[in-house]
């Protein structure tokens, strides 16, 4: 009996720094695991990031420091195809296709358009404005089944299908339409100082985050420093104590316990020991994708080596997908 065939999922993640506590268990930790049940792209999306004016030397670190951090947390080259975002020129070329087939209206509806050109209005730039077209071609030109999307990615998912079903329909069945997945671990962590909002580096409150290359004093003395409330009980209440329910939601992740086991631990003891509960588990579970990620960063070779594998994995795929739409919107093959 012939093997099932397994479905492909495809995620990414912007080389705009070290990666944050929330990235890990939000997206990068379940990266791993799904390596065992599906056919697995992971990318490192310096494209994106263009779209915010970057220090051309600090992005090709970052760069590299991503696909560190990556192997580190357990993407193995070996069952996945770990690739950066401009080594497979593909993704630009499909770009254009379905940014002809995107429409203004549609672009001008996504939310984080909105919330970037807010934050950046001296550089709302026409890659800014058009990039869930480049986010669609990532995930179409590998006929990818699956994408790990939050809530804040979900509007661009559905671009991306709304795209492919245009084009499908035009030119004749080419395009998977993409699901969403969502994993059973990766609750969305919230900041440290400002528990109603998510978890991001560019806070400009550094209390506010943990980075995953944190020491284990700065570690704890963020935690020390975590907004929580005057009731001094550790309870989770996402309206009335946001701040001790983001503590509970980390400390779960890592100790595998629900929030009542969480509530009955620390029963009759202060926020100051819970505090502590949460920063030593973090810092436990942080030591050895820190040690890795070390000695993984340190050979070069290695790293580059790995991404030029990754590079002519996914050009295979992502030249065929290429070459096939090319023929159906009628440029001339030769």
């Amino acid at each position: 009996m012939s093997e099932t065939k397994r479905q492909r999922i495809l995620s990414g993640i912007q080389p705009t720094g070290t990666f944050t506590l929330g990235n890990y268990i939000g997206a990068v930790r379940n990266w791993a695991a799904l390596q065992d049940q599906f056919d697995c792209l992971y990318m490192v999306a310096d494209l994106h990031a263009l779209t915010v004016r970057q220090v051309p030397a600090e992005l090709r670190a970052h760069t590299r420091e991503a696909a560190s951090m990556l192997l580190a947390a357990g993407i193995d080259p070996s069952r996945s195809i770990l690739f950066v975002q401009s080594h497979v020129p593909a993704h630009t070329q499909l770009n254009w296709i379905l940014c002809c087939n995107s429409q203004f209206g549609e672009l001008s509806r996504m939310t984080q358009f909105k919330d970037k050109s807010a934050k950046h209005p001296d550089n709302v730039n026409g890659g800014l404005f058009t990039y869930p077209a480049l986010m669609a071609a990532d995930i179409l030109i590998y006929n990818a089944d699956l994408v790990p999307v939050g809530q804040d990615q979900s509007q661009h998912l559905e671009l991306a299908r709304n795209i492919a079903q245009r084009f499908n329909s035009a030119y004749s069945e080419t395009f998977v339409l993409p699901n969403g997945y969502i994993t059973k671990e990766g609750a969305k962590i919230m900041s440290l100082q400002d528990p109603l909002h998510k978890m991001s580096k560019s806070d400009t409150n550094v209390n506010a985050y943990i980075l995953m290359t944190d020491t284990p004093d700065v570690i704890l003395r963020k935690f020390k420093r975590a907004v929580t409330d005057s009731e001094g009980i550790v309870r989770a209440d996402p309206a009335e104590k946001p701040g001790v329910t983001n503590l509970m939601s980390i400390y779960s992740v890592f100790t595998g316990k629900d929030f009542e086991e969480i509530q009955r631990e620390f029963e009759g003891r202060g926020y100051g020991e819970f505090k502590e509960a949460v920063a030593e588990t973090v810092i436990s579970a942080l030591a050895p994708i820190q040690g890795e990620y070390n000695r993984i960063l340190a050979d070069k070779a290695y790293v580059d080596g790995i991404l030029a594998q990754g590079a002519a994995a996914a050009s295979r795929l992502a030249d065929r997908m290429v070459a096939k739409v090319y023929k159906k919107v009628g440029l001339l093959q030769i």
